[in-house]
């Protein structure tokens, strides 16, 4: 099997050289950048089973290329930053990345982090041979997951859902009448100890609910069981 490509957007030399160095002895094929316009020019170029992004890069900002990114693919994408608050944090996440590492940082964790979300990521290959349990086709109203070729459609529209979103959405649809707490969900889906941190699932329901609610306010089918937690909405 060839090596996951990874593009590692850092103008940091010697940290890009330190996450280039390891990760390739791991036997990830890396491909670095300098700046955001680099990043966007290899991004259309190529094809990446991930991406590393600083936030503080040169001529185009980590934000600034992250949208960019997202709006042509779902591709996981990791920031790497100095900026540590939690502000930053739910900004990146809010925006489209599925973890956020802050520097300095242990290249240990974050090849650990980079193997876990391949590893989640992965699993929605199409080429992958074993079917999956259960109904190939989950129904909620208007909406339908295949879990086939890994889509989600409303109206026989098809919405692009990030690894993290579709995983989430998997869970309430194979389980509709099962509420699920924070906690729960943080350790069935990131597959991690739940530290008592709120953000990531929080951000990652309000990105799910913008693509598939008519209104993000009056979610139908991500629904808020209060002090508790979340599940499916009711459908006939």
């Amino acid at each position: 099997m060839e090596p996951y490509k990874i593009l590692l957007v850092e103008d940091d030399k010697e940290i890009s050289e330190m996450l280039n160095s390891y990760l390739t002895t791991e036997n990830f094929q890396v491909v670095c950048a300098s700046d955001g316009q680099a990043a966007c020019r290899l991004f259309d170029s190529d094809s990446f089973s991930l991406v590393l992004l600083d936030l503080m890069i040169p001529k185009v900002s980590g934000i600034d290329v992250m949208q960019y990114m997202r709006g042509k693919s779902v591709v996981p994408i990791i920031i790497v930053s100095a900026k540590d608050t939690e502000t930053d944090k739910t900004l990146g996440l809010g925006l489209g990345a599925d973890d956020y590492i802050t520097k300095p940082f242990s290249v240990v964790e974050v090849l650990a982090r980079i193997r876990a979300l391949i590893r989640r990521t992965t699993q929605y290959d199409h080429s992958v041979s074993a079917p999956p349990e259960g109904p190939k086709l989950l129904q909620a109203g208007s909406l339908t997951m295949n879990l086939a070729d890994y889509t989600v459609t409303k109206k026989g529209a098809k919405i692009d859902l990030t690894a993290k979103e579709f995983e989430i959405l998997k869970l309430l649809m194979q389980n509709p009448k099962k509420v699920y707490t924070k906690a729960q969900l943080y350790s069935l889906v990131w597959k991690d100890a739940y530290l008592g941190d709120e953000n990531a699932v929080n951000v990652h329901i309000s990105r799910l609910r913008s693509k598939i609610e008519a209104d993000s306010r009056k979610p139908e089918y991500v629904c808020t069981v209060w002090g508790i937690g979340y599940k499916l909405g009711d459908f006939a």
